[in-house]
């Protein structure tokens, strides 16, 4: 069994106290705003009808979730979300090593990504709706076209980005273009490949959810819309604040993967 030094516990135990603080400290702001937002509320300082309340959203969930309405919204905006997570996970990873593989290809391209990453995906919906449909698909479509160039531009600029020193002693060995993709530059680009799944988890929410705004007739963004339309501002707030806990545990999903490939990666090493 591996014996630490008095130094290294004192180190580890403060280490943790922080970690511990940093988490209390999280959680006690959140409990603190949403106090406040209920004894604003209930003063009537600020309008309930036009901001809600804590209570008000709490009733409206136990409402939603007594008719197996909020599970059935959840689950449409989630498996759309999932959805184009892992295609512009994949593709976007694919398309950026072919971009790597081809220089000439990643010359003539880049640029035409930078301009198509500016341009405003909603403009592109009625173009959508047409070609896919009125549907999931073109919810999914949408919120792939958001995701997806981001992907390939943050992952690409990772693996051009590779040390000179260390392709150069990989040609020197010998190596292959196959072994040095596979020995040197995606290993190197791990890190850059989960901040790409970080940025991915927030645009593929905002992209089912501006999908949904578009032409959906069910799933959480469709409530807010339909919350918004008979001034129901209690459903809207409650659906915006299941958005948040979804968009929470998926980018908490992503890195308990971190972790995991980080501890993986020091056990090889």
């Amino acid at each position: 069994m591996t014996q630490f030094s008095k130094e290294h516990q004192t180190y580890l135990k403060l280490r943790k106290r922080k970690r511990i603080t940093v988490t209390c400290l999280r959680w006690g702001v959140l409990a603190v705003l949403i106090a406040l937002w209920e004894l604003m509320t209930a003063l009537e300082w600020i309008d309930p009808f036009i901001v809600s309340s804590p209570s008000r959203i709490f009733r409206t969930l136990g409402n939603l979730m007594q008719g197996g309405k909020l599970f059935y919204h959840i689950g449409i905006t989630l498996g759309e979300t999932v959805l184009s997570f892992l295609l512009a996970t994949v593709l976007g990873t694919a398309i950026a090593i072919a971009l790597w593989w081809f220089p000439t290809v990643r010359s003539v391209i880049e640029p035409h990504l930078v301009v198509l990453n500016a341009l405003p995906k909603i403009a592109l919906g009625p173009i959508i709706i047409i070609w896919v449909g009125a549907g999931a698909g073109a919810i999914i479509t949408m919120a792939l076209l958001i995701s997806l160039i981001i992907t390939v531009i943050s992952t690409l600029s990772g693996l051009c980005s590779v040390e000179k020193s260390k392709l150069l002693l990989m040609q020197t060995l010998g190596a292959s273009k196959w072994q040095t993709l596979t020995k040197l530059i995606l290993p190197a680009n791990i890190p850059t490949v989960i901040d790409a799944l970080k940025i991915n988890v927030g645009l593929c929410w905002v992209g089912t959810i501006m999908g949904e705004y578009l032409i959906s007739r069910a799933g959480l963004g469709y409530l807010i819309i339909y919350g918004g339309q008979i001034f129901q501002l209690d459903l809207v707030m409650t659906s915006t604040v299941v958005l948040c806990a979804l968009a929470g545990a998926m980018y908490f999903v992503v890195e308990l993967f971190q972790k995991f490939v980080n501890r993986r990666m020091n056990f090889v090493r």
